[in-house]
């Protein structure tokens, strides 16, 4: 199987933001903001200084990614070119297609990564080597 996700199909999307004197609100609804259905909804926290998380792609998981509290970059590539995305707002997230490797780094203290995934865990969906990636993507 190959993979045609480029770099230009990762997206950063602005939710919508509602902002009150007593305190903000954002959100998100599957089909509407993101384009996938939401079939699990995980969280990346207490990331101890210079540790990278992430590292891998998959072969069919979307996944939307938002810094809920704090700040981290977020590296994504396709194979033949990368780019680095820095969040860190909440009311705004990065959608990433299935076959774009992605990582995690640089996180602040108490930063919080939501991910909101179009599948539910598959050991088998994840391409964690780079050269395995690479193979996938010719």
């Amino acid at each position: 199987m190959k993979s045609s996700s480029r770099i230009g199909d990762v997206k950063l999307i602005n939710l919508p933001k509602f902002e009150d004197p007593r305190g903000n609100l954002s959100f998100l609804e599957e089909l509407k903001h993101i384009p996938f259905k939401i079939n699990r909804t995980y969280w990346i926290y207490d990331v101890p200084g210079g540790q990278v998380r992430g590292g891998h792609s998959f072969i069919v998981q979307e996944e939307f990614i938002i810094a809920i509290s704090g700040s981290f970059d977020l590296v994504v590539n396709d194979g033949k070119e990368s780019k680095t995305i820095s969040l860190n707002r909440s009311y705004h997230g990065v959608y990433i297609p299935a076959g774009i490797w992605r990582q995690m780094e640089n996180f602040s203290t108490n930063s919080v990564a939501v991910v909101v995934s179009s599948t539910q865990f598959d050991q088998n969906d994840y391409i964690r080597e780079y050269n395995d990636f690479l193979n996938f993507k010719i």
